[in-house]
């Protein structure tokens, strides 16, 4: 009977620790068409943003300069590109330590002026970005796409 307490017991201890890594693997990796989302990038999202390596190098569209870089923002914190000048309540989220991961893209781009009023909890939050992905799967490959180009580095959890 002990040893049937202490195992239920080291079981119930490491369920945490075993959810949240499950969690952080799940939560990070994409979903969607990488390849559709490239094509889906051109024709929707180019004219606004570029997808510019820390080389300079360019790897999706044409250097354009209305929102911000979207290279590496898979995993990256919410409004952290020091190279743009972000809105009044996209510079309040960025105070929350919030990470792009590919349920908060995927709202976002749907739905950015509701997605900034829902998570500030304020009906006056103002998103700069007018445009909007329609559909679902397409958000999810156009996260998966800009995913595949710069892939966030996974932190092992030191216990």
């Amino acid at each position: 009977m002990n040893k049937l307490l202490a195992t239920a017991a080291v079981l119930m201890l490491a369920a945490p620790a075993f959810a949240d890594s499950h969690e952080t693997a799940e939560m990070m990796a994409p979903s969607g068409d990488a390849e559709a989302g490239g094509t889906l990038f051109d024709r929707q999202c180019m004219a606004c943003h570029v997808v510019k390596n820390d080389e300079g190098e360019v790897l999706a569209g044409r250097n354009a300069r209305t929102g911000p870089n979207l290279y590496g923002i898979a995993g990256r914190e919410i409004g952290s590109n020091e190279d743009f000048r972000y809105g009044k309540s996209m510079a309040e989220v960025a105070d929350e330590d919030l990470v792009w991961d590919e349920a908060t893209f995927m709202s976002y781009v749907q739905d950015p002026t509701g997605w900034l009023r829902e998570t500030l909890d304020d009906s006056k939050a103002r998103s700069k970005m007018s445009f909007k992905v329609r559909k679902e799967d397409e958000a999810a490959d156009i996260y998966a796409f800009l995913y595949s180009l710069k892939p966030p580095v996974m932190e092992e959890k030191s216990e």
